[in-house]
């Protein structure tokens, strides 16, 4: 079983009360799609509705936390040590297209530190959750990262600049160093999901630039409960504020490491 502490249990219960609702939500979509004004309006509706119930239910169990949200940004709280970290859809645009490939994202830090996670896909319910010093569960199954020690091997996930994005040609570059020593790569279109599946040992590594912090920071307690390295692109632990990610286990992320930094930009 896993080890589940009062506030993990907290996170937990808010994830799965925002999710029932956006699974009503992912069905209806099927009916918008053949819209000329599609889904968009409503996918935003949908995004300020469940980052709304999340803050609803963690502020009632954990009074002063503060919280940083992709919609609502930066909140204050009386607490100061405590900071949720929520992305209420990661994954939107798999979300607005009816892939059943997106997640709630739910971090904790205290006193700056990570120290619990939270990844949930309501629609397959797969419920990825780590605390510090406690290890990484999917839906109570104790996960590790991949043991393999070469990129040959290996299947590495990334994420792409979308349109209006900056870093095309760095992204393309890196693709194609990657593309020719490892096994293939995926783009899923979901930080938080990339980052659990390397916990889980489906991915054996995941990097990614443009990053916000809501997109990675329960990812990263997973990771790191599973026995994998996360680390910048820079091998720093700047990955909340300098928006950049990589992971894997202790052999594959230094090669990473490496190749990526060879990559000209």
């Amino acid at each position: 079983m896993a080890f589940s502490s009062p506030t993990l249990n907290v996170m937990v219960a808010a994830a799965r009360k925002a999710g029932r609702p956006l699974i009503r939500d992912f069905n209806e979509l099927e009916n918008l799609q053949i819209s000329m004004k599609g889904p968009a309006d409503f996918v935003t509706s949908a995004d300020k509705r469940t980052e709304k119930i999340l803050i609803d239910e963690l502020s009632k169990a954990r009074p002063g936390y503060a919280f940083l949200g992709e919609e609502g940004g930066a909140v204050t709280g009386a607490d100061a040590t405590h900071r949720f970290i929520i992305d209420p859809i990661d994954g939107t645009t798999n979300f607005m297209h009816g892939i059943p490939h997106f997640a709630i994202s739910i971090g904790l830090e205290r006193e700056g530190k990570l120290v619990a996670g939270l990844v949930f896909n309501p629609v397959t319910d797969d419920l990825f959750t780590a605390e510090k010093g406690h290890g990484a569960y999917l839906n109570n199954k104790r996960l590790r990262v991949a043991a393999r020690k070469d990129l040959a091997s290996s299947v590495i996930a990334t994420g792409l600049p979308f349109l209006g994005k900056e870093g095309h040609a760095r992204a393309a570059s890196e693709m194609a160093e990657v593309m020719n020593v490892t096994a293939g790569i995926r783009r899923f279109g979901s930080a938080s999901l990339d980052l659990a599946y390397v916990a889980a040992g489906r991915f054996d590594g995941f990097w990614e630039r443009s990053l916000q912090a809501w997109d990675i920071a329960a990812g990263i307690v997973l990771v790191r409960e599973a026995g994998g390295m996360v680390t910048d692109l820079n091998g720093g632990a700047d990955m909340l504020r300098g928006g950049t990610v990589l992971a894997g286990n202790e052999n594959l992320h230094p090669q990473m490491l490496k190749l990526l930094k060879g990559v000209k930009s």
